[in-house]
């Protein structure tokens, strides 16, 4: 299933002389935000705290001044954010919440942090031009990120347009991945695409003895990394498959920069691609929950069901003696959204064993961090490959 976008019919240009009905049609969210149910024009003229009044309130502020300062407008939202959730954590607690409420609570702060910030918006014409003073040239980066200008305008949040920007600067620049061999790799992330920032994982891949240098399958391919380690570690060929174009688009990529394009053959499909292979690997979303944004769909999957959907499915296209190896952390455990023996009764249920598995703590920053509301979940997080293969009556 594709990534669809919220689009209605729009003029080839959009005036800001609109009132707010027509701004409202012409809203544009890649991940299909709502459009929010008010607007206010607004220029230079307004502070930051009625800003931050207005957006509570949930008004959208039409920006018609000058860029550069929208942006001004913009960070000083984010701190006042920022502090209203120092002041709210620094209340007396009756009690600490306990989990999976805990996370609950941080999942509603993050929403209601992204709604608020969410509330400067602007006008993109039809042909990718920003009519305000100072305003950047984004017609490259957003042609990259949307597609060629079809000549409908937009009305888009500048946080959202400030990602796309963001975005097109990480992929030109590409980002160093050390992968656990004796030369890492370097990935160019397109916009909307996770990029492997937490790479522990990509070390355990790296370790794991392989099975067969025949054939392997990448499912859930994304930027293509999981399937450039393998080819790197000698694998003859890798049939990587994803259910979205835009990360096909961006493993394509990455494979031609690397010069492994020639052994790598790249399907769009839900999961499994047709025949059999000694070799299938998946980290899916480890995560059951709502994605909300185009990136948390690789942290975010209702119900678990990639997790679900690969363990059920991947002994009918495993080789004789064939493995699956599931990357996957334990974070969902330790936050109460799912057992481990839940984990366990799936893999019974579809017929495979637990050939082995190995495990590494993740490094990055909120691990240290005391005052993340998830830190004594991270503290104990493990990511774990296991090692699947069917099981023997």
């Amino acid at each position: 299933m594709c990534l669809k976008f919220t689009r209605q019919a729009a003029a080839l240009t959009l005036p800001d002389s609109l009132d707010s009905h027509a701004w409202k049609d012409h809203w544009y969210s890649s991940s299909g935000a709502a459009a929010p149910k008010r607007f206010e024009a607004v220029d230079d003229s307004i502070n930051a705290d009625t800003a931050y009044r207005l957006a509570c309130a949930g008004t959208a502020m039409h920006w018609q001044g000058d860029f550069a300062q929208a942006r001004q407008i913009l960070q000083a939202l984010t701190r006042r954010v920022a502090l209203a959730a120092k002041a709210q954590a620094a209340k007396p607690q009756t009690a600490k919440a306990a989990m999976p409420q805990a996370f609950h609570a941080y999942r509603m702060a993050q929403a209601q942090r992204a709604r608020i910030l969410s509330m400067l918006v602007l006008t993109i014409q039809g042909d990718y031009r920003i009519g305000l003073r100072r305003a950047p040239e984004v017609h490259e980066a957003l042609t990259h990120a949307w597609g060629p200008a079809t000549g409908e305008a937009r009305v888009v949040s500048l946080r959202e347009l400030l990602g796309v920007l963001s975005a097109f600067e990480w992929q030109r620049k590409g980002v160093y991945v050390d992968v656990g061999l004796q030369e890492g790799l370097t990935v160019h992330s397109h916009y909307g695409v996770f990029s492997p920032v937490r790479n522990e994982y990509l070390q355990l891949l790296a370790k794991a003895p392989l099975p067969s240098l025949d054939l392997a399958f990448d499912i859930g391919t994304g930027t293509g990394v999981v399937a450039a380690l393998l080819l790197m570690r000698g694998v003859k060929q890798v049939i990587a498959t994803d259910n979205s174009e835009r990360a096909l688009n961006c493993a394509q990529d990455n494979l031609q920069r690397l010069k492994l394009a020639d052994r790598a053959t790249l399907q769009l499909c839900d999961v499994f691609p047709q025949g059999l292979a000694p070799l299938i690997v998946c980290n899916p979303p480890w995560l059951p929950g709502k994605a909300t944004s185009l990136l948390e769909h690789a942290i975010y999957d209702p119900d678990s069901r990639m997790l679900r959907t690969f363990i059920a499915g991947v002994a009918a296209h495993l080789t004789p003696d064939g493995e699956a190896w599931l990357i996957v952390s334990d974070l969902a455990e330790h936050l109460n959204l799912r057992p481990r023996a839940q984990l366990l009764q799936w893999i019974a249920d579809a017929g495979l064993q637990v050939l082995g598995r190995d495990d590494i703590r993740p490094s990055h920053a909120k691990v240290h961090d005391a005052s993340d509301a998830l830190h004594a979940a991270r503290q104990q997080e493990l990511t774990s490959l296991w090692r699947l293969g069917v099981r023997v009556a």
